[in-house]
């Protein structure tokens, strides 16, 4: 009866080489793999936290952009202030139809986080007409626009205010805060209002359904989080999905996801650039 013994360390020769000790592996100490697993973690962090974040489009104001329920990736470093510790990203200022991802200039909801389209940089003169933008007395192009339709509903028809801005006073009944009510004469200059420095002026693409510009203001520069570079995931979401906020609601929106993933998610625009 033959009894095999366990496999240690021992010389080996090969030819007439010099005889060679094969060393047992040393298996990695449970701490080693904590730091490791710890240092993988906190670059994902760095990245996500500082370089790029996700952020869910909740509304159909950037149509047809942006869809209800695209997951976007936004790069938060391009569009940043310069800092002296990172002297080799790349930074640039907001352009001129720049999708960008900032905080609402509101005091009622400093919180909020919108996605619109960079219309006009300071020293810019803007007006519309029926829905037409003109930039510095020039009407611009805009095939990604939604404009208002002559046959449509009400809420798409025409809306002196919405598409004649600024010419024409808000009513009472407009959705206009009551800061940019007040503030909203001071930059008017002629027809057009006039972008002051520090500020961009930014609108939806479905010009009809989109709460902007109009009826709250300018974008202070310090509120531009980021720019949405691609779509890694989208799902078709109810429009009315974003105000239901109760925890029922939340976990059977959750389970519907489950459950749908594969029919409900829209796999075409899964890496779509956002422009």
């Amino acid at each position: 009866m033959s009894i095999e013994r366990p496999l240690q360390a021992e010389s080996v020769v090969v030819g007439n080489a010099v005889p060679v000790k094969v060393k047992d592996e040393v298996a990695e100490t449970p701490l080693e793999a904590l730091a490791s697993i710890c240092t993988i973690l906190a670059i994902v962090l760095f990245v996500f936290g500082f370089i790029f974040q996700n952020f869910e489009i909740p509304s159909g104001s950037m149509l047809n952009t942006l869809l209800i329920g695209d997951h976007v990736v936004v790069d938060r470093v391009t569009l940043a202030p310069a800092t002296r510790w990172a002297p080799f990203v790349h930074y640039r200022a907001v352009r001129r139809g720049d999708v960008i991802v900032f905080y609402k200039p509101n005091p009622e909801s400093p919180d909020l986080i919108l996605v619109k389209r960079t219309i006009g940089i300071p020293g810019d003169r803007i007006h519309l007409r029926k829905g037409v933008v003109y930039l510095n007395g020039v009407a611009q192009n805009e095939p990604f626009a939604i404009q208002p339709s002559d046959d449509g509903p009400d809420s798409t028809g025409f809306n002196p205010y919405r598409d004649d801005f600024p010419s024409v006073t808000p009513s009472p009944d407009e959705q206009v805060t009551e800061v940019w009510r007040e503030e909203l004469p001071e930059h008017i200059q002629g027809d057009d209002l006039v972008v002051p420095p520090g500020y961009v002026f930014a609108m939806g693409d479905n010009r009809t359904q989109s709460l902007d510009g109009r009826y709250w203001g300018f974008v202070p520069q310090q509120n531009i989080l980021g720019r949405p570079l691609f779509v890694y995931w989208s799902f078709e979401t109810p429009a009315d999905q974003e105000n239901k906020t109760s925890i029922g609601d939340r976990i059977g929106f959750m389970f519907h996801i489950v459950t749908h993933i594969l029919t409900d998610t829209r796999w075409t625009r899964t890496f779509h650039v956002v422009r």
